[in-house]
């Protein structure tokens, strides 16, 4: 069991904009923690602070596995008025929420020497549930661990 002082590091910041859809994000997380090679073993937890979008951890390869769970996702929750009571901010509005809550709002992922340590497949996914968003969304990723001597 390794020995040490827990550390603990915040930091907010904003995702690119993205379109509606499923986005492998893992490399614009990398580059706003790049303390996270200073930590020999630990946890990051990304939170996005938005109820019409979601993080999920899923594959990294193969880009038609985004566009299949955005489309099973849209049979899921669809985007039709009649379906919800909640629609005052158009009809992608409430399904984004369904869609959010169906994923959920963070991702953690063991820290391993320095890197994530995910499966060889995996990869963070930004989930865009909303056709008009004004700016990127907004993140806080939380590190705990033991730093190297």
């Amino acid at each position: 069991m390794p020995s040490g002082t827990s550390h603990w590091e915040q930091v907010e910041f904003s995702f690119k904009k993205h379109q509606k859809g499923c986005h492998l994000v893992t490399s614009e997380v990398l580059s706003k923690i790049p303390q996270l090679k200073d930590y020999t073993i630990g946890t990051l937890t990304v939170f996005i602070k938005h109820t019409s979008a979601a993080l999920t951890l899923n594959e990294n390869c193969d880009p038609s596995v985004r566009v299949d769970m955005h489309n099973t996702l849209a049979r899921i929750a669809p985007e039709d008025e009649r379906l919800y009571t909640h629609n005052d901010e158009g009809p992608d509005d409430m399904p984004g929420h369904v869609k959010s809550s169906l994923l959920g709002a963070s991702v953690t992922i063991p820290i391993t020497n320095g890197r994530l340590n995910t499966g060889t497949w995996q990869g963070i996914w930004l989930c865009e549930f909303r056709d008009e968003v004004y700016r990127g969304r907004t993140a806080v990723a939380t590190i705990n661990g033991l730093k190297a001597k």
